[in-house]
């Protein structure tokens, strides 16, 4: 999970996040980035393959912002 520069939450899955983060900080990542970077990693889940992970993020994107903040105390 991301905090965007305008304190909004972006989630999503990748295998390299490194790159990820660089994509979506030079405006060719994820749609919802573009024009709120950079972007900073505030939380991130290894999982055993993508479908977990898929799996995972929908049940991230369902959280309200206070529960996905609490996530991030965790």
């Amino acid at each position: 999970m991301v905090k965007c520069a305008d304190s909004t939450m972006y989630t999503g899955i990748t295998n390299d996040l490194e790159s990820r983060v660089k994509s979506h900080n030079n405006g060719t990542g994820a749609k919802y980035t573009k024009g709120r970077g950079p972007v900073k990693v505030v939380y991130t889940e290894e999982c055993v393959n993508r479908s977990e992970a898929s799996k995972r993020e929908g049940k991230i994107k369902m959280l309200n912002r206070t529960s996905k903040l609490k996530l991030l105390e965790i």
